[in-house]
């Protein structure tokens, strides 16, 4: 996939699942079972063990079936060795403009980390494609809404506090797509082994973003 491909998925598909497993095989099977309840978009945490291991036999794996992203990305250096594994995307928890730039440059996909509108329109002069909203718990839906009225060119993803209670009034709020963690994923259901409960909780959730975006 090129960059308005990707793009395009991580926004028809309106949810980013967010993965930190103890294991690629668990990553795997997790990965199989939202995929089925129909997230295509994943985002490998750099903070789970392996992480650059993990992300190129995921995309070795499913090919353009599911979109593999890195995320808790600090700085350009990780960013780049990120996209060297086959990261498609590339989220952080912070605002730096060199990840920004370092993304720009290979033409994949970035979404940093804002809470102001500040740091909003000084990612989007930067060259983000989307900003994650983090964390989204502190302003909620309202946040989004508050943000983009004098910034209605951003694409915001509400990241940290995001659940199936919110979810659709996230997305009715201006949300361009959600990103979920443990409330889709989490090492309990991983370690259960309960593939079933993922696939649910994934549809559950494609669900709540069709219901927000009905209005």
């Amino acid at each position: 996939m090129n960059k308005t491909q990707k793009l395009n998925l991580i926004r028809s598909t309106g949810v980013v699942a967010i993965m930190r497993a103890q294991t690629s095989d668990q990553l795997i099977a997790a990965a199989d079972a939202i995929k089925d309840g129909g997230v295509r978009v994943i985002e490998v945490t750099m903070t789970t063990p392996g992480a650059l291991a993990v992300i190129e036999e995921a995309t070795r794996r499913y090919g353009e079936e599911v979109l593999f992203g890195a995320g808790s990305v600090l700085d350009a250096e990780t960013a780049r060795a990120a996209i060297l594994a086959g990261a498609g995307f590339v989220v952080a928890p912070t605002l730096k403009v060199e990840v920004v730039a370092l993304c720009n440059r290979y033409s994949i996909p970035v979404m940093p980390g804002i809470m102001t509108p500040t740091e909003a329109l000084t990612a989007w002069e930067a060259g983000a494609d989307m900003v994650k909203l983090f964390p989204a718990s502190f302003g909620g839906p309202a946040m989004i809404k508050a943000i983009r009225a004098p910034l209605p060119q951003l694409e915001i993803v509400p990241v940290g506090g995001v659940s199936l209670d919110n979810a659709a009034e996230f997305i009715r709020k201006g949300a361009a797509a959600l990103g979920v963690g443990s409330s889709l994923v989490n090492q309990k259901l991983l370690d259960a082994g309960d593939m079933a409960e993922l696939q649910g909780r994934a549809a559950a959730f494609i669900a709540a973003v069709k219901e927000g975006r009905a209005g």
